[in-house]
């Protein structure tokens, strides 16, 4: 087949496969996660069925302590929600004293007086109260995909982790007796590339999300453990998740000490730890499991954003990553594992 013919068959798959993921996500974004998750939880339940657990009660037990831990994070979340509102009373009193001070700079700077001020706020306040139904529905939305989400995932990672066998079993008999060592190989190292990524990325966000704790508890945030690891798994948006993230604790350390210096030093805290995470940590703990270049990487984030949204920044680096397996091994894909394979 000609070079032209075989790169516009292979863009209309591309094309294809995007267009189908986008409107399917509703149902592939959940189905992808618990796939993501059923690989992770695979070693322990593997290990179990090893000691003769039967499947059932191993793939039980490893959703257990996927539910453990996330109760406990949730629990010190919550403990640190709670702290938090313990200071509102005082938030609000600085908060008032602040919007006064905004109130006269913008009286005395540009001569907007304070009856012009109230009148922009009157007119805003009408301009949401008139989109509240938007945002109530989005809300409601946004709750109810989290709920099933919550549901659907385990159950996905269960099915998953129950019929592994057959389902490899069917991806053999598709591809024939000839390419299947070819196959199983590529399999298994799409599960050791998918089970080093999320590794790996849940060690970044450990990592992180303890730099940044510290770094707020020597400032004197008293909610450092909450600020530091919501700013920690921002970090999944490019560039500007930790920045997003920093926002809060900055308004808070303004609000509750008088000195400039303490919001100037949550800034210096967030630069450094973005600076390590996107430089140091990152590229080590997760690039080079994934065996793909920078560039491939920053392109796989940006799609899967537009994709899928957050979950496409989630699940499309290793998407990539994984093409890069087959690539490795199919003998046509050798230039697709140049592009993305590691400078040498």
């Amino acid at each position: 087949m000609p070079t032209s013919e075989r790169v516009n068959r292979y863009l209309q798959i591309v094309v294809i496969v995007a267009l189908l993921m986008y409107f399917t996500k509703v149902i592939t974004i959940p189905m992808t996660f618990g796939l993501l998750v059923a690989i992770v939880l695979y070693p322990l339940c593997k290990w179990l069925e090893n000691r003769r657990w039967p499947r059932s009660w191993a793939i039980a037990a490893c959703l257990s302590v996927v539910l453990v831990i996330s109760l406990g994070l949730l629990g010190i979340m919550i403990w640190q929600v709670a702290e938090l509102r313990k200071e509102l009373p005082r938030l609000t009193t600085k908060s008032d004293l602040v919007l006064v001070q905004l109130q006269d700079w913008l009286t005395v700077k540009f001569g907007i007086t304070l009856d012009m001020q109230i009148s922009w706020l009157r007119q805003t306040a009408n301009n949401l109260s008139s989109k509240l139904g938007t945002v109530l529905v989005g809300t409601v939305n946004a709750t109810a995909s989290l709920l099933f989400n919550l549901v659907i995932i385990p159950l996905f990672a269960a099915l998953f982790l129950h019929y592994r066998g057959l389902l490899m079993r069917g991806v053999y008999e598709f591809f024939g007796t000839k390419y299947q060592e070819r196959v199983k190989t590529v399999a298994t190292q799409t599960v050791d590339t998918y089970y080093n990524y999320i590794k790996g990325l849940l060690l970044v966000y450990l990592i992180v999300g303890i730099l940044n704790t510290l770094g707020l508890a020597i400032v004197g945030i008293k909610q450092a453990i909450l600020f530091g690891f919501i700013a920690s798994i921002l970090t999944i948006i490019p560039y500007i998740g930790i920045a997003i993230g920093a926002l809060l604790p900055i308004s808070i350390a303004w609000m509750m000490h008088d000195s400039i210096w303490y919001p100037l030093s949550v800034v210096a805290v967030f630069g450094v730890v973005q600076y390590l995470e996107a430089n140091v940590i990152f590229p080590w703990v997760v690039g080079v499991q994934l065996k793909v270049n920078t560039l491939a990487s920053v392109i796989a984030l940006f799609l899967g954003g537009v994709i899928w949204g957050v979950s496409g920044m989630v699940l499309f680096l290793p998407f990539v990553a994984i093409i890069k397996v087959i690539a490795d091994n199919v003998e046509e894909w050798q230039p697709l594992a140049t592009f993305l394979g590691p400078e040498k």
